[in-house]
């Protein structure tokens, strides 16, 4: 009987501390959007290789938009109330971080370069995929043994080029008849939910973006206070130079252009928040003022914010941000531009972290933003 007792004890110790769902109604999400979320979540999208997400995003937005197509450069772009006046231009980037196979050995072993700025301490001992013209295909990302390594190696951090995929090929001929130089590589890690309203993928940057530029249309398309011209753009390449977003913009030659990225959440160990800022998780959508910010549009998405009763947070941004948003602003005779992001925790990492309460308020925002904009309306500081 004590037995028995301790059991149900430890039982219910144990399932008091399992994860709580991670429920689409508690952020205020439609199941339909956070089964959209989940799908381009699970789909690779390096920079330069964003086919199959934007494929996605395409399907997803035509149902609601007037118009939705992509461009050479491989954004894809949604307009609702095409005929409307101004023009008002929304961007998140899909492309994620990755890898790029570039050599295989005598011994079926590859190597890769990276695609984007990857914290290289981490990129050992990871499972990835391989996204071939025939299909994935399974990996691990190997290195020597630290038993093996000298002292003075133990201590450093490993480099991609010390580091190879094994796909458990036997030698170079049966690799090459499985992968292709060029194929890229992407961590091999599943959505996963946590405590409260906090969620985890690989990839949240920037993808929560470009899933809330197409909830944002979404949430326009009904309505019947919009006269700005409303432009979505699921943007590419941004983790490499910003690259979509520069021809998208000059493309669409909106008057203003927000860009929707993450940024960093400081409410965890080992931040300096004087250095950085008090961003909060769950805090609210995170407006952003600064010099290449133009301040009528930061002004209108404050009181906006404050208009809708929507929790927001500031981030000071003192030069470049390394957004769509540095570029938006400089295209054309230049574009008035206005930078909202996800606090986000684990930056560059498979498992970065955020809140979908804060990505439900992020869509509030932004689509009030837009009913906000009139004709009439000047954005010249």
């Amino acid at each position: 009987m004590a037995r028995l007792v301790w059991i149900l004890l430890f039982s219910a110790i144990s399932l008091s501390t399992l994860p709580l769902p991670c429920k689409a109604e508690d952020a205020a999400l439609k199941k339909e959007a956070v089964d959209f979320l989940k799908s381009i979540l699970a789909s690779p999208s390096p920079s330069g290789f964003e086919k199959p997400v934007q494929k996605l995003w395409r399907a997803y937005t035509l149902p609601f938009s007037e118009k939705v197509y992509s461009d050479t450069q491989g954004n894809t772009i949604g307009i609702v109330n095409v005929k409307g006046a101004p023009k008002v231009m929304f961007t998140g980037h899909c492309d994620e971080l990755g890898f790029i196979i570039r050599y295989i050995d005598s011994k079926g072993f590859l190597y890769f370069g990276t695609i984007g700025g990857f914290d290289q301490g981490i990129i050992p001992g990871r499972r990835v995929t391989i996204h071939t013209a025939h299909g994935p295909v399974s990996g691990v990302i190997g290195k020597t043994p630290i038993h093996l390594m000298k002292a003075d190696e133990r201590s450093k951090a490993s480099s991609a080029d010390d580091l190879w995929v094994d796909i458990g090929a036997k030698d170079k001929t049966e690799a090459e008849s499985i992968v292709s130089l060029g194929d890229p590589v992407t961590y091999d890690y599943d959505f996963m939910e946590l405590r409260r309203d906090l969620c985890v993928a690989r990839g949240f940057d920037d993808r929560i973006g470009s899933f809330i530029v197409a909830e944002v249309l979404h949430e326009l398309s009904g309505s019947k206070s919009l006269k700005a011209q409303a432009q979505g753009v699921s943007t590419v390449q941004e983790e490499i130079g910003l690259r979509g977003a520069i021809t998208a913009t000059f493309g669409l030659d909106p008057l203003v252009g927000i860009a929707i990225d993450v940024t960093f959440a400081t409410d965890q160990p080992g931040i300096n928040e004087k250095q950085v800022g008090d961003v909060k998780l769950g805090g609210g959508p995170v407006i952003a003022r600064g010099p290449r910010l133009n301040p009528l549009v930061t002004a209108l998405l404050i009181e906006t914010a404050k208009k809708k009763n929507i929790p927001y947070q500031i981030e000071v941004v003192p030069s470049a941000g390394g957004t769509d948003a540095d570029v938006i602003q400089i295209s054309r005779a230049g574009v008035a531009a206005g930078l909202v992001s996800i606090p986000l925790r684990y930056m560059h990492t498979p498992v970065e972290t955020l809140s979908l309460t804060d990505v439900a308020n992020t869509i509030r925002l932004l689509a009030a933003f837009a009913e906000a904009v009139t004709p009439d309306m000047s954005f010249i500081p």
